[in-house]
């Protein structure tokens, strides 16, 4: 499986939301995300490269 591709999430993630990233708290083990909502910035990006997903936390903050 590529990291664009899923298998089917449960009610409890974000719908339409595909996370590949797995030191995140939040990622789980079908590229979904748990978290109750995201937040990706900074508001000055002019590219895709320069965003991020703010609502990341590492797995060893856990």
């Amino acid at each position: 499986m590529n990291t664009t591709e899923r298998k089917s999430c449960a009610p409890k993630h974000i719908k339409g939301i595909v996370c590949s990233v797995e030191g995140c708290v939040y990622h789980d083990s079908h590229n979904c995300c748990t978290a109750g909502e995201i937040a990706v910035g900074p508001k000055q990006a002019e590219t895709s490269s320069e965003t991020l997903c703010v609502t990341f936390r590492p797995k060893n903050e856990m």
